[in-house]
């Protein structure tokens, strides 16, 4: 399954995606362990980047919201866009308690990148 995809991830062990669709065009992308959503990856014509309030750093090819949490910086959210003809790739961490859950998280939304 991991090769159909529209982009590359590092999926730990015990984790699922879940597919669904979000519109003509668009399809969202559910990173889980068990019911607990992890990632999102949302793919399709005009995201709704940014969705978290933190600071704007463009870098590899790529624009993230980085936050300060408990002292410690974050990258919690990303956009990918190739160009205009090209769907935007939208990857966020979900909502998670800060510790090794969060941390497993970021370093999931971390390792995906568009094919």
């Amino acid at each position: 399954m991991l090769a159909g995809l529209p982009f590359r991830i590092e999926l730990p062990q015990g984790f699922q995606i879940h597919i669904s669709d979000s519109g003509p065009g668009a399809k969202t992308y559910a990173i889980r362990k068990g019911e607990q959503s992890f990632v999102m990856v949302y793919i399709g014509p005009a995201s709704q980047f940014p969705i978290y309030d933190g600071q704007l750093i463009d870098a590899g090819g790529r624009a993230s919201i980085v936050v300060t949490e408990d002292g410690r910086r974050r990258a919690v959210e990303h956009l990918f866009a190739k160009d205009l003809e090209s769907p935007e790739t939208h990857v966020w961490v979900s909502t998670l308690e800060n510790g090794p859950d969060r941390d497993l998280a970021e370093q999931i939304a971390q390792s995906i990148e568009p094919r």
